[in-house]
């Protein structure tokens, strides 16, 4: 059976063992550890999104942060309740102000705004190829930063949108990361996926046979700043701030760096990588204030992705996906072998 024939089930074993933990982290563990939880899922949500387009196309792009501030912000202010509107947001339309809406849509129409987003920028910077798509996207960055800073009477300015509701919890992050999961699995797996794969082995073979590699890319970049965007949401109503600084370019490079060493097409190494980087960050915290190294966790994973970049240059899975619940089917694949039969 291939991968995608046998993915349902894994998934879905997945996806009960990943609720049953929620439901006991949330059970037993404090406000701060839950917190940590969370971003380590966000952190999940934004690098395999990433991954579909640094990973399946081959590009290297850096404008995660970019998306994220433009859902963050579509979210916040369709969730503020209007009278809030009325007084922090003068210039905000007439139409938008009146609007209350519930978090699920605001968060899709945060990620449908990223993608808007993605599309208009995509056709000229997706021209670029190499380290002048990284500048390009980087600089994406810091004009979706400019425009918040200066969009004052919409956003506030460098002062945010403070106070927001705290509607993210545990559940809703672990089911956009579901979410997340599945769409790039079955992505990959897809006719659309291999065409993705051969743009990034060959772009030139891939364009030869008929691949519309514009078409591709812009669909690629747009689909992960679709989940970019909602990921934005999530964040903001976690921290109940947002602001122009919320999101930098510092964000961008550390998700390169766990898409570097989980593997450029490896949605389960780069999702395991994303949720142990961040949770040995935040352990590792605690002991640079104590010992006065602060900088530390940044040291350990640097030498950790030059250790990776020399001994495996394609990452900790390089583009498999490593079947954890082989064990589990194992027995029963024995007891269906045919007696006499080999192998």
């Amino acid at each position: 059976m291939s991968g995608r024939d046998t993915f349902l089930p894994r998934f879905a074993a997945a996806a009960a063992i990943g609720g049953l933990l929620v439901w006991t982290a949330r059970a037993n563990f404090d406000p701060y550890i839950l917190s940590i939880i969370q971003f380590a899922g966000l952190n999940v949500i934004l690098a395999v999104s990433l991954n579909i387009t640094n990973g399946f196309v081959g590009l290297f792009s850096l404008g995660h942060p970019a998306f994220m501030t433009v859902g963050g912000y579509v979210t916040a202010i369709l969730v503020m309740p209007s009278a809030r509107k009325g007084l922090m947001l003068p210039d905000l339309p007439a139409f938008l102000v009146s609007q209350e809406w519930p978090f699920l849509p605001a968060l899709l129409m945060g990620g449908l705004a990223a993608t808007v987003v993605a599309v208009v920028v995509g056709f000229p910077v997706l021209r670029l190829r190499g380290h002048y798509l990284a500048v390009a996207t980087l600089g994406l960055i810091f004009i979706v930063q400019s425009f918040a800073v200066n969009l004052r009477g919409i956003t506030r300015g460098a002062l945010g949108l403070s106070g927001l509701p705290a509607h993210t919890t545990l559940w809703w992050v672990f089911g956009f990361m579901l979410v997340t999961i599945y769409v790039c699995w079955q992505l990959k797996h897809s006719s659309l996926g291999r065409t993705m794969l051969a743009i990034r082995e060959n772009e030139l073979a891939a364009a030869c046979l008929g691949v519309k590699v514009a078409r591709t890319r812009i669909l690629a970049f747009a689909l992960g700043a679709f989940f970019a965007g909602v990921a934005g949401g999530l964040w903001a109503h976690l921290v109940t701030l947002i602001s122009p600084s919320s999101f930098s370019f510092l964000l961008a490079f550390q998700l390169v760096v766990m898409i570097v060493i989980g593997g450029s097409g490896s949605i389960t190494g780069v999702a395991l990588v994303a949720a142990g980087l961040t949770i040995l960050t935040e352990m590792l915290r605690p002991i640079e204030e104590a010992a006065d190294l602060f900088g530390a966790s940044q040291i350990i994973v640097a030498v950790g992705v030059i250790l990776v970049l020399i001994y495996r240059p394609s990452g900790l899975f390089g583009t498999v996906e490593p079947d954890f619940f082989a064990w589990i089917r194992r027995p029963f694949a024995r007891s269906k072998t045919p007696a006499g039969s080999t192998g």
